[in-house]
This record gives C-alpha cells, structure tokens and sequence, in this order.
C-alpha cells in the first residue's frame, strides 16, 4: 500500500475523523540492534515492556517471545537464549478497533453492554472488551483516537543471581506504641538454583534510623517484607495535604549485600503520613459519614477530576503534568481524582502531587460500562491491578483505591435497560470483577489505604447491600456524581445535600486563541460545522446558551466573529458562577445538617484538563491555560471564605474556614449601586468568630431590610460584597452576591476600562482603572503562556492592581499588544 503521510497536527478541524484509517490498519515496529554486553556473561536478560498499547505479538530474531493484550500491565519477556550480537526485534501491533470488535464476538455468553458509544462521540465501540485507556475510543469531552504503539519505556536487563523488579515502602503509625513504622517490601527475580542469604540495611539519617536485617531468597520470583521501626527520639515530620502543612519527606538508603557479591543500592524517600476513610453514625441524621482523616485530622476536600493530558501519551511531558498540577495547588485544590476512564499515570504525576500536597483517589480504569469477567479478561486484569498497586503505593499522595468510575449506579440505576430477569448475571460479573479480583489484591497488596468499589457509591451501606446499592446516589452515604443541566445553576437548593461531592460540573467553551490553532475562519461561528462536531456530549452547545441565557442578554453582534468570542467568554461566566455557586453550597453545608442532610466532606468538581481543544467541563484549556472557572476556584476554594445564600428572602453569610485555629475577625458588608462606585452603604460586624475546619453562620439580615437600610436599594439595582478581615494581615477572597440577574439590572453603565503594564522582578504588572462598577472583568493576553493572580472580578474600585505570571519569557510590548480587556458591558 502507498504510504500517507500526516502532515497536520491529528486535532486540527475534522482530522479525528480524516485520521481514523490510521486506527483501523494493523502496524508493525521494527528495528536492529547491537547487544551493548557479553550475552555470555549473564545469567539471564530480560526485554522490558513496561507499556505497550495495546495488542502486540513480540518477536527476536523471528521466535515469538509473547504476546500483549493491555496496556495497563507491563511485559517481561526472557531473551536470555535468543538474544544474539546483532539483533532484530519486532512489535507486530493489532487495530485496537478491529480486536474490541472480534473480543466481542467471540463473547457468546451474554451482551456486554453499552456496544457503542453515542453517534455524538464519533467514536468506536466495545471498548469494554480491551484493557485499553477507556476513553481512547472516544469520550463525551474527547476525540476518538485509538492509538497502537510503544507508549513507555523499552529496555533490556541482564543480570546474575538476583535482580530486584519492584520496591515500595509504606509508613503506619501504632497508636499504641506511638511510633512510626515502615514495611519496605521488595520483590525480586532470583536466578540461581539455590536460595541466596544477605544482610539488608536501611538508612534514613535525618531520623537516625538504621536497621539491618539478614535475609534469605528463595529461587525463582519471590518478595520479602523488612518492618523498620523508626528512632522513637527522632521528630517525624508528616507530610499534609496543600493549605494543612509542609510536605516533608525523608531520604533512604537501602543496601541490599548478598553472598553471590552483588550488592544492590535503592535510593527512595519517604513520607509519612497516615489516612483513614471515615464511615460512622451522625448526630442527627440517618446513614454514615464520608470524609477523610489525614494525620488523624479530618480534612475537607477541595479539587477536580483528571483525565488524560493528551490523546497521545507521549506528547505529555514532565512540564505539561508540572504546570497543570501546580495550577491545581494554585487555585487552593488539596486533591484530584484521576478517573477511570483514562489511564493510571506516569511516576512523575505522582512525584508531583507528592511534591506539592495534592492528595490523589485512584481509580481503576474501568467506567461507564459493564466488563466481561472470562478467565482471560480477568487473569489480565489482576496482573495489571497487582502491577500498578505494587508501582504506586509508596506515594503518600494517593488516599483512596476506587474499582470503577460509575459502574455501580450503571446497574443500579438500569442505563444499559437490562431486562429484570437478566440482572442478576451483571450483578455476578460485578462482585466478581471488582470485589473478589481486584478488592482482593489491592487488600493484599496494601493495608495502608482504603479501597471503596466504585464511584459514586453509598460506601459501607453498598457492602451492605452486596456490594450494589439501591440507590448509588443517596445523600446519606457514601459520595454523589450530580448533573443538572436543565435547572437554573444560581439557585442553590438544586444541588444535593451530600456527605461528599466526588463528579459535578456544566461546560464551557475554551478561549479564542485556544481554539484558533486548531481551524480556521470559516469555523469561527457557534453554530458551524467546526462547533458541532467538536461538541461531543448531546445538546451540549444549546444547553451553554439555556443557561446563559436565564440571566445574561445574549450576544448580538453583527460581526459574526465578534458574536462568536462573545459567545466564548459568556460560556466561560456562566460555568464560573455555576460551579462557584454549587461549590460554595458544598462548603457552607460542612458543619451543619438540615432534615438529616449535610456534613459535606469533599468537593471535587468535574473536571481539572482538557485532552483537546473543545468545549469542555474542565477548568483548564488544552495548554494549560485558566479559563474563568479556575480563578473562581481559586477564591471558591480559599482557605478563609465568607460565603451567602438566600432562603426565603432572607440573606445568610457562613464564614469558611479550612485553618487550623479559631480566628477572631471582621466582616465587612457593603452595597452598591450599579451606577456607583461609591458604596451606599457599609456594614462592620466586629468580633466574627471563624471556627478551625467549620462553616459557621456569622450574618443573617432580611433582604429587604437590607435594602430599606440602604435607602434607593432595589434588587435590580444595587449588589452585595463581602469580605473577613483580621489581624496580621489574614484575609479572605472579597466575595460578592447578586440580588437579580444581569439582564433585569438597572443602572449599569458602558464603562472606560483602561490598563498600564509594566515588568516587576519576573512578574508583569497590570494596573487597571475604571470609570463605572464593571462585572467580570476579563484579561486575555492571547497565546502568551501564563496566568494572572485574579480574573473574571467584579471590580467595584476605580483602581485595581493584576499580577500576570509568565511561564515563558515576554515583554511588556508583547502584553500590550496581545491583551484584550473584556466586561460584561462591552458584549452586545
């Protein structure tokens, strides 16, 4: 066949279609090399996957070494009587499609539901029958690109006597004992005929710890388990979640000296830290908590939901996981999820999150769907299951192991419409998959976290009921997914009152630039052809303009491209105030329990990154850039927040706090006119208590009243902002609450926004000036990479001062020419 080349970026326009033929055909890598050693001289030499994508027969020098079937696992394969000097090895790799396709077929048993995905995915289907990144075939926020290849490391290993494959240390704390342990396990590959003895010796000098133990290995693949007690006078710094603590780590040594001579070094560190998912009665209401306790400290959760940076794995460096991780700590997020629809994802995402406080569930990566449970299918999955257990368990940042993304409420809830008779068969392939094969080796691969068996799930309450709830979704246990697309996003009482928000979102369309690098003119409308083929969730785009449309006047600009950039940055208010308001309800509803509802533990909102440029729920564009929801976030998830709601025309404002101590503060309330930027009036309330880890009602004023007090007030007319201030300079976010929406406000007036940009140090100061009360006020600075310390604000101050962050080099010049200023008032 004549070769095509691809010449345009695979996310260009239409090029997830244009490309599919490449998914459909079969490929095959190839090459030669020279052996680097003396085959000789080793007892034996291992070829090293450790990730091939997907379905591969491997070949050296024309014998078949074995073949690959997930991508989750890693592969070793024994060369030791093949390898040659001079070698040719090769990869022949299987459409991923066509092997779904035929796995299926061949599954006579029952069907294994959903076949395909929804036309509006451009998708393949039968996904669920290849352990492959689930959403590699399409998802409803990403493209279908079925990719084969070599996605990780290839390497060849030689060795004599032993050879260590994997090593993982994990901390407990014994409250009886009051003293830190750790189990250091190694597994190794002993290669001699018989059992080989050694001294092991642990070193972590900064605890003037160090034990030696001696140790026997048997032959063949065998792992040993050494508890090292730490120095009970050494000071053990633990490592806390971001916003709670530092996170400290520790420097070991492990020497492994063994008869055969051949000494092994491991250098790793160590934290310590210790989680416990709590599940137990509440004062005061049915069913169980939910909420996790790090350090003995029960901490409220705050973050997102992860999926796949990129549909090409390897275009995902160490910089592109810094910058979107470190956006996350930036905005105040202590966790993520990484969801199981993806992949589990490399060290480095690890090592960051370790590095920086961001506290990790993990999911297995199985969602949405229903799996076959045949003997294959499952002897695949556990090797894959016990692989990444043993390769990730060391991070102290992963605190909770999750079966499957959705797969419990999947047959609870009937989406695949399995008749009533037939049920019982999935519910048996259910507990067998997650519960008897995977439950059970993460519980024998790790005692040092928990594991629940999907999400969302009803916890303890769907162990219960046979590991299938009733109803996945109750708000007395366990933690909820909630979408609602059809209801105003403003009015709080929608949402539930849950133990733990782990899936809640509405979508956005990524900025102009964003989306510019991917078309071309002809595409810039929100209604092209471009716009609907990029929206993969049904009636996504006419569900953005519904809820744009309840309390903002749509765009009307004559300018077809003007329209569409309007478009743009109202998608990107509205999900910001949407996510904003459900945020804050989640967090105001910590402390309290209303009607036997409450104490809301977590919120983690769908989703963190975009895997392309697309309309999307997620709060970072394909790049990293923030779009509007993620500076909210960076308020909504502040450490000290004041925060108000409405109930039955009476204003309530609950201070926030995530600190560790009591703070005596103030809370200033002021009103404006919209016509204004002098306030109306202005309220101190002195004395506020902000309770360590609680949401505490601290204001409660009838609207009205309110609006008497400050006299010409009217709903329509005037808006409410409200800060805590304290001594030393403590401080929250000035948050604000808007009596009417913003198509019945009265008195807005088109505002003169004008900006000076000048460098500081590494930063870029921007010193913006307004003649009138302006609403979201938006900087964009185009394709320049970096973020500013606030965006999309209210500015109620004629000066107000914006620090960018660059995270490449500019200038002043290029800020300037690139920075387009946008607010409410400028869209037509």
């Amino acid at each position: 066949m004549a070769l095509k080349r691809i010449n345009k970026d695979p996310y260009y326009r239409f090029n997830d279609v244009t490309y599919r033929w490449i998914s459909l055909d079969n490929w095959t890598y190839s090459r030669t090399f020279k052996t680097p050693f003396d085959v000789r001289k080793w007892q034996k030499v291992n070829l090293v996957f450790e990730g091939v994508d997907t379905v591969a027969q491997i070949l050296l020098n024309n014998v078949t070494l074995g073949r690959t079937d997930n991508m989750f696992n890693r592969y070793s394969f024994d060369i030791t009587s093949v390898i040659q000097e001079v070698n040719f090895v090769e990869v022949r790799f299987l459409s991923a499609v066509s092997y779904a396709a035929e796995q299926s077929r061949c599954h006579k048993a029952h069907s294994i539901p959903p076949a395909c995905p929804p036309p509006v995915q451009k998708g393949e289907c039968h996904v669920n029958f290849i352990r492959k990144e689930q959403c590699s075939f399409s998802w409803d926020w990403g493209p279908s690109f079925p990719t084969q290849g070599i996605w990780k490391d290839v390497r060849i290993e030689a060795y004599n006597h032993y050879h260590l494959i994997y090593f993982s240390v994990t901390p407990f704390f014994a409250k009886s004992a009051q003293q830190w342990y750790l189990e250091v396990e190694s597994i190794f590959d002993v290669v001699s005929s018989k059992p080989i003895a050694g001294l092991v010796t642990v070193n972590i000098p900064k605890l003037q710890t160090q034990q030696t133990f001696s140790v026997k290995l048997q032959p063949g693949e065998g792992s040993i388990v050494l508890l090292v007690n730490i120095n009970k006078s050494a000071a053990v710094e633990a490592w806390w979640p971001n916003g709670h603590g530092k996170q400290t780590g520790y420097k070991m040594t492990t020497t492994f000296m063994m008869e055969a001579g051949c000494q092994i070094e491991k250098f790793s560190k160590v934290y310590f830290r210790t989680v416990e998912l709590v599940q137990e009665p509440i004062p005061g209401s049915p069913g169980l908590s939910f909420y996790f306790r790090i350090n003995g400290r029960p901490i409220f959760i705050k973050g997102s939901n992860w999926i796949p940076a990129d549909s090409f794995q390897d275009r995902v460096t160490y910089d592109t996981l810094r910058l979107l991780l470190k956006s996350a700590a930036d905005a105040n997020m202590n966790a993520l999820r990484v969801w199981g629809g993806g992949v589990y994802e490399q060290d480095e995402f690890y090592d960051i999150c370790d590095e920086i406080g961001i506290m990790i569930w993990q999911d297995f990566m199985f969602a949405c769907a229903l799996y076959p449970t045949n003997q294959n299918y499952l002897e695949s999955v556990r090797a894959e299951v016990s692989h990444q257990v043993r390769r990730l368990k060391s991070h102290p940042s992963i605190i909770l192991w999750s079966g499957n993304n959705e797969n419990e409420a999947a047959i609870a809830s009937n989406w695949f419409s399995i008749p009533s008779p037939d049920i019982g068969v999935y519910i048996k392939d259910y507990v067998t998959l997650y519960v008897k094969n995977i439950r059970e080796i993460v519980l024998s691969e790790d005692k040092s976290r928990p594991f629940v068996a999907s999400s969302p799930t009803n916890g303890l309450e769907s162990v219960k009921e046979g590991w299938l709830s009733q109803n996945p979704y109750d708000t007395h246990y366990g933690d909820t997914h909630f979408y609602d697309y059809s209801s105003d996003c403003w009015n709080w009482t929608v949402y539930p009152k849950t133990r733990f928000a782990s899936e809640y979102g509405f979508q956005s369309w990524p900025s102009f630039s964003t989306i510019e690098k991917v078309s071309s003119p002809e595409d810039w409308s929100y209604t092209s052809n471009f716009s609907l083929h990029r929206q993969h969730h049904d009636g996504g785009n006419i569900q953005m303009l519904q809820e744009i449309g309840r309390h903002f006047k749509l765009p009307q600009n004559p300018d077809p491209v003007k329209k569409f950039k309007d478009m743009i940055y109202l998608t990107q208010v509205m999900q910001a105030q949407c996510i904003k308001t459900e945020t804050e309800f989640y967090r105001f509803s910590q402390s309290e329990i209303i009607n036997g509802e409450g104490h809301t533990m977590g919120a983690l909102y769908w989703q963190l990154n975009d895997i392309w440029q697309a309309p999307s729920w997620a709060s970072l564009e394909y790049g990293g850039k923030w779009k509007l929801l993620h500076y909210f976030a960076q308020n909504f998830f502040a450490p000290l927040l004041p925060v108000a709601y409405e109930d039955k025309g009476v204003l309530h404002i609950y201070g926030i706090s995530d600190l560790h101590e009591d703070h005596k503060l103030t809370l200033r309330v002021l009103v404006h006119a919209w016509s204004s930027l002098e306030p109306v009036c202005t309220l101190d309330e002195e004395g506020v208590i902000a309770k360590a880890q609680s949401a505490v009602p601290i204001y409660k004023e009838s609207i009205s009243d309110l609006l008497e007090r400050c006299r010409n007030c009217t709903r329509k007319s005037c808006v409410i902002t409200f800060s805590l201030v304290g001594e030393d300079g403590l401080q929250s976010p000035t948050n604000h609450y808007f009596l009417s929406s913003f198509k019945d406000a009265v008195g807005l007036e088109k505002t003169q926004l004008s900006v000076s940009v000048s460098q500081q140090d590494d930063t870029y100061i921007f010193v913006l000036q307004t003649t009138a009360i302006a609403p979201f006020v938006t900087l964009d600075v185009g394709s320049i990479k970096g973020r500013f310390s606030d965006n999309g604000f209210l500015m109620t101050e004629k000066k107000k001062v914006i620090v960018f962050y660059p995270w490449e080099p500019t200038s002043v010049e290029e800020l300037e020419s690139s920075l387009i200023l946008t607010s409410l008032l400028d869209i037509v």
